[in-house]
């Protein structure tokens, strides 16, 4: 379960502090819920999930998180120096998996498909590469919850078929917080749905009437 109580965030600007892109937003997320956020551009999808996830922090309100979450989904924080595989490897370290690394690294190699670039440093790749091998990272490890901002969008068509594979697998084991521009990827995945609209949030236990929602929301 994850409770979300009164969030609001701004931030700061060269002019001071920015307009609300969050503004008193509350629901609660079910255990076992998988959840599509939709909202226009700008709407604050991609912040909202940050915060749900623990990278960004809110200005004020509060969340409380009853379950084992991911980051990002296709978002590890990777050095760019670093070598895939030492990336890769210094993640399981910081996770607690020192007993499982070869394992691990097996997958994330054969997931990411880059071939011999896993042995070159970051820096050298290009941006599909790189989420490729965040992707990857990313599914390496074990989470009850799932977030994902548009990650069945990285790479060509046979990548993403094997991300959207992979999100099928996840069915029955964890849950998904997802944010996507194409209804299509939300509906395969998502049960319930929250629409973002002007800074507010709304939750709706059926996501197609978040869809109906954020479409009415066009219209005018």
């Amino acid at each position: 379960m994850i409770i979300v109580e009164n969030i609001s965030k701004r931030y700061q600007t060269d002019h001071g502090p920015g307009k609300w892109v969050l503004e008193d937003v509350s629901f609660v997320i079910p255990r076992n819920v998988s959840v599509g956020i939709v909202g226009g551009n700008g709407a604050g999808k991609s912040t909202l999930l940050r915060i749900i996830g623990g990278v960004d922090q809110p200005s004020r309100g509060r969340i409380e998180r009853h379950c084992r979450m991911s980051w990002p989904i296709g978002s590890a924080n990777m050095q760019p120096s670093l070598t895939g595989r030492q990336n890769a490897k210094f993640l399981c370290r910081i996770h607690g998996h020192e007993d499982d690394i070869p394992e691990r690294l097996a997958f994330i190699q054969d997931f990411a498909e880059i071939g011999s670039l896993f042995d070159e440093p970051v820096r050298t790749y290009s941006p599909g590469m790189k989420s490729r091998l965040q992707f990857g990272i990313s599914l390496a490890f074990k989470f009850e919850v799932y977030i994902s901002d548009e990650a069945t969008s990285a790479g060509d068509a046979s990548f993403r078929q094997k991300a959207s594979d992979a999100f099928k697998n996840m069915v029955g084991q964890a849950s998904l917080i997802m944010a996507a521009h194409g209804e299509g990827a939300l509906k395969e995945f998502c049960t319930s749905g929250i629409f973002i609209n002007k800074g507010r949030a709304v939750w709706f236990d059926a996501l197609d009437d978040a869809l109906s929602a954020y479409k009415d929301s066009i219209k005018k």
